[in-house]
């Protein structure tokens, strides 16, 4: 599957703004599924960019703006191929797999995906409620695809409840958010159960006839470790596997580390109006 990806985020300022320093994550990654064919990113006002890989393998840009603006576009536009095939349900468990899982050097190599952040802590008396209905973890594997279930049936997709900085906890209280949120409670409870997840952020392909939601901005799910095998990624807010319609762009802790444009400016107030559009070019 080959896509062709349109990001722009159009910041408007309430006064001039005399400087800013921006920094953008909006490269689609490459790995053994997912290849990055061509990608630009057009600034205005005009400025040159500086590239760097940040600790957790994402394409950073940053940029300064030195003169008076009211106005920043920042567009994207990359094309990516995507060729992976159905996997989770395939994955028999070994007892192999488990006593990598149990051991000391597993824990340690993950312990960035292990630990809560403000984003993803949910609290002791919401795990209880989700204890209550999946019981005990025993099968990671078997887990992470409860887990994704039980978000899905118990969550509603809702782009006007939350907003960028909510977090697990309120989420889980609120039972809606988006996708954002969503992946959020999900990474909670899985951390929770000691098993290393992270947030992804990138694009959805939808496509015509679809019920998947959550293309009308960058989208969010979970990948979890599975010992021996890798990451696997799923999708909380469509209770799917994340395959070829999942464009990757960058992985992390939570929101914060993956935010598609972060800066600071000298200036009044901002509003943010973000588009983007994906298309198939090549099945």
């Amino acid at each position: 599957m080959k896509y062709k990806i349109e990001h722009t985020n159009l910041f408007d300022y309430e006064t001039i703004v005399d400087q800013s320093m921006n920094t953008i994550r909006l490269k689609p990654r490459t790995d053994e599924c997912q290849r990055l064919l061509s990608y630009r990113a057009d600034i205005t006002p005009a400025t040159l960019t500086k590239e760097h890989v940040d600790i957790f393998g994402n394409n950073v840009e940053t940029f300064f703006i030195a003169e008076h603006h009211q106005h920043l576009e920042v567009k994207s536009t990359s094309i990516v191929s995507i060729q992976k095939s159905p996997f989770i349900h395939r994955i028999d468990y070994s007892p192999e797999m488990n006593v990598i899982f149990h051991s000391q050097l597993f824990k340690e190599h993950y312990m960035a995906y292990l630990s809560n952040t403000a984003y993803t802590y949910i609290t002791p008396e919401q795990m209880e409620l989700v204890d209550r209905e999946l019981g005990a973890m025993t099968n990671p594997v078997q887990y992470a695809i409860d887990v994704t279930e039980y978000v899905f049936d118990h969550f509603t997709y809702d782009g006007e409840s939350t907003t960028v900085t909510t977090k697990a906890s309120e989420s889980f209280g609120l039972k809606k958010g988006v996708c954002q949120d969503i992946t959020h409670v999900m990474l909670g409870i899985l951390r929770s159960k000691h098993i290393p997840a992270r947030y992804v952020s990138g694009y959805l392909y939808v496509g015509e006839d679809s019920a998947l939601v959550g293309d009308a901005a960058s989208h969010a799910w979970v990948e979890f470790m599975v010992p021996g095998i890798g990451w696997v990624g799923l999708d909380p807010t469509n209770n799917v596997e994340a395959l070829e319609n999942h464009i990757r762009v960058g992985v992390g802790r939570d929101y914060n580390d993956v935010s598609p444009v972060q800066g600071v400016y000298r200036g009044g107030s901002q509003s943010l109006d973000v588009k983007v559009s994906v298309s198939l070019l090549d099945q």
